[in-house]
């Protein structure tokens, strides 16, 4: 008999979770059209799942043409000029940013604030186009650097000072060898200061899943295809069991698994519902009964 568990440290991160609850509760209490800026998370069928509920996806275009709407800003936060425009078409913000990226987009305003006329350089390792990534940069006028991977940092000038901050869901090791990089370029006459911004509870699923992969026969992981949270943990997943597929609904799993594998996990990414999880533990009981 196949044995299946679910990772108990998967599925939606304490932001995702307080965007969603947020757009329920609107759903519920009130009449009005509901729209959110960008899908609410990266997960198709969790999008899905709330369009029916009548939360409607817009991109930023469209913010410019709604007038008197409500409008919910995601986990990931906005820059200042998404604000702006809410406020200037008289739409209604309901702000479900996280709060950990809260408090980063604030440090960086700060930041920017006390060293723009020091001629400083405001970097900040992350994905560039990232939704997220684009709220900080907001944060500067446009004016921060972003680096994704250590090549990136040739566009530095060493000889000014560097104020580096991160993306909240990059990994510690890559922050670290961005921060070494760094030190071994800049000039001892200037100033380098890094923060350490990356969330934990984000970073921690790293570890947590690469014992999770490696107690398991087989791993199946579950994410939206447009997850870079969900990418980044199905290679760490990999990398701990050859034997993990990646998957971003139950319908993809058509066959039963060999008659070797005993112990099954599940486990997903910080955008993966646990209902959808759920739903790919019932279709490999279906489909190995006899197992």
């Amino acid at each position: 008999m196949v044995e299946i568990e679910i990772d108990k440290n998967s599925g939606f991160c304490f932001g995702v979770v307080n965007a969603i609850e947020s757009a329920e509760k609107e759903l519920k209490t009130s009449k009005d059209d509901l729209y959110c800026l960008g899908d609410i998370v990266h997960n198709n069928q969790e999008v899905e799942r709330l369009k029916v509920e009548g939360l409607h996806s817009i991109i930023h275009e469209d913010l410019t043409k709604l007038k008197g709407k409500k409008v919910l800003l995601r986990a990931h936060g906005e820059p200042p000029s998404t604000y702006q425009i809410a406020k200037e078409n008289n739409i209604t913000i309901i702000d479900a940013t996280c709060p950990v990226v809260l408090r980063l987009q604030q440090r960086i305003h700060k930041c920017y604030q006390e060293t723009r006329s020091q001629n400083a350089q405001i970097v900040i390792y992350g994905k560039k186009g990232h939704a997220e990534v684009n709220g900080l940069v907001g944060q500067t006028e446009g004016n921060a650097i972003v680096v994704e991977r250590t090549e990136d940092l040739s566009t530095l000038d060493y000889l000014r000072d560097i104020y580096l901050f991160s993306q909240t869901t990059k990994p510690l090791d890559g922050f670290h060898g961005i921060i070494e990089t760094i030190r071994s370029l800049i000039s001892p006459n200037v100033k380098f200061t890094f923060y350490d911004t990356i969330c934990r509870q984000v970073t921690n699923r790293m570890p947590n899943i690469k014992n999770f992969a490696s107690n398991h026969d087989w791993i199946y992981f579950v994410a939206g295809e447009k997850s870079s949270n969900g990418k980044v943990l199905f290679e760490e997943c990999k990398r701990a069991n050859p034997n993990t597929l990646f998957v971003s609904s139950a319908d993809e799993i058509t066959e039963a698994l060999p008659p070797d594998i005993k112990r099954v996990g599940v486990c997903g990414a910080t955008s993966t519902p646990k209902w959808q999880m759920e739903a790919v533990a019932e279709r490999i009981r279906e489909l190995n009964k006899n197992g």
